[in-house]
């Protein structure tokens, strides 16, 4: 078990939830907005204290300071100004454990992942709002990616396809994939139900701050528990590439 939560809650803004998170896990986090999702991962990031138990590999989280915190989880925040003039390469470079020539390598590959290569010498202050984000996201991923970090576990993303197109989105979700099969453990909250049918292991529901549903996106994204909480009326169908929900 890499992570479990025993009535984890913050007064006024999160109700007590249980859960757990497996290593290799791809969990999505959806919910309207307003549902306590960015509090909630605040709180599994560690940047938000919480009431109850919550243990990340075997410890208690409260107990964890600032830097093994960094060297085990990576955190990307839904909003996150660039830090001031500096290329991409040096902004990226700040998130490695180690900076030698196989880091480097690794930063070249997912770049080129990413879509992002011819970037490497831009300054992060004049990258359109889709680049900046890939660059986010690829800091985060370098920051816990295994190959280059051995104690790598935890990914928690707040809303990272967003500002993004479909092929972006596409090369995300490879990433992302590939970051899994490798071990790493991902919470990603987002508000595309059909693309957490899609990619999600697991599914986290939540609503008024409170963790309602939890289980397989097939078992939780059902017309009957997704209509009362967003207040509107779904057809779910099947089709050959799998379930896809619609709004009539």
């Amino acid at each position: 078990m890499l992570m479990q939560c025993q009535g984890a809650s913050v007064k006024g803004r999160l109700a007590p939830v249980d859960l757990e998170l497996q290593a290799g896990e791809l969990v999505h986090l959806v919910g309207p907005n307003g549902a306590g999702k960015s509090t909630l991962l605040n709180v599994l990031a560690g940047l938000l204290p919480a009431i109850g138990d919550i243990r990340f590999s075997g410890q208690p989280l409260a107990q964890m300071n600032g830097a093994a915190l960094a060297r085990m989880r990576a955190w990307l925040p839904q909003q996150q100004p660039a830090p001031g003039q500096m290329p991409v390469w040096h902004y990226l470079r700040m998130h490695l454990l180690h900076v030698n020539a196989e880091a480097d390598r690794l930063l070249i590959q997912v770049l080129e992942m990413l879509g992002l290569k011819d970037k490497l010498m831009r300054n992060v202050l004049q990258l359109s709002g889709g680049e900046w984000q890939r660059v986010r996201l690829a800091a985060v991923a370098l920051q816990i990616h295994p190959a280059i970090n051995a104690q790598g576990k935890l990914l928690i993303l707040d809303e990272p396809m967003s500002a993004l197109d479909v092929a972006q989105q596409k090369a995300v979700d490879t990433l992302l994939a590939q970051l899994c099969a490798a071990g790493i453990a991902i919470v990603a909250s987002g508000h595309d139900l059909n693309h957490s049918l899609r990619h999600a292991d697991r599914v986290w529901l939540m609503h008024q701050s409170r963790l309602v549903a939890q289980g397989t996106a097939a078992s939780v994204l059902t017309v009957g528990q997704l209509a009362p909480l967003y207040n509107i009326q779904f057809q779910r169908i099947e089709t050959p590439q799998g379930a896809l929900l619609l709004v009539p």
